[in-house]
């Protein structure tokens, strides 16, 4: 089931590449600026890896701040608008699974934005051991996402714990992985994976966090 929901899930977002900065944003230009105080804020330097990058507004963020920046996408079309958004800056873009992605060298920072929420809770503790893998001695892995709160806004799939239903502008639906963060839940289970972590908000819609290894 975990893997043809995986499936269905990368399916959903190339087919709502072209809506997605629409649907997923509204305004546009004002999700820009939020994205950029939210970037500036967590201040991800030096060698920096996205991954889940989707249209790339929250790379173009990044690449202002980064000295090197790698981003990784499952879906093509995603990836095709984040070149062009991020044209000519000299973004490594992969079209690659992030569960299986292999990496060239560790990272200074590894960010995520809507993603970890995808994430299915048996693959949760294998992709923050991945992360170690990832991340540099002494680097920070940094991500946002929906908190706990917004739940109510999805359409649940009954009987099937952390799915919701998608619809996008054409009628098709799509189900998706879908658990909202609450750092009640959250930091403890970091915690005993070996990660301090910390969550803060911004607004009432967004959860940020900023992760470390705990040194042993």
């Amino acid at each position: 089931m975990s893997e043809e929901l995986l499936a269905e899930q990368v399916e959903y977002y190339r087919r709502r590449a072209e809506e997605y900065d629409a649907t997923a944003y509204g305004d546009v230009a004002a999700a820009r600026e939020r994205i950029a105080h939210i970037v500036a804020e967590m201040a991800p330097r030096g060698d920096v890896l996205e991954l889940a990058c989707g249209t790339g507004l929250w790379t173009a963020a990044l690449a202002e701040h980064a000295d090197r920046l790698t981003a990784v996408d499952a879906a093509p079309e995603t990836i095709a608008i984040a070149r062009r958004r991020l044209h000519p800056h000299p973004v490594e873009f992969e079209v690659a699974d992030v569960f299986s992605w292999t990496a060239p060298r560790r990272f200074d920072v590894v960010f995520f934005s809507a993603w970890l929420s995808h994430v299915p809770q048996d693959r949760f503790d294998g992709f923050w051991l991945r992360l170690r893998d990832l991340v540099a001695d002494g680097g920070r892995v940094l991500f946002v996402d929906e908190p706990v709160q917004s739940r109510e806004k999805e359409d649940w799939v009954p009987g099937a714990d952390g799915v919701v239903q998608r619809r996008l502008e054409d009628g098709s639906t799509y189900r998706i992985v879908k658990h909202f963060l609450d750092p009640d839940v959250l930091l403890p289970r970091l915690r005993a994976l070996g990660w301090d972590a910390r969550t803060w908000l911004d607004g009432d819609d967004l959860l940020c966090a900023e992760a470390q290894v705990i040194d042993s």
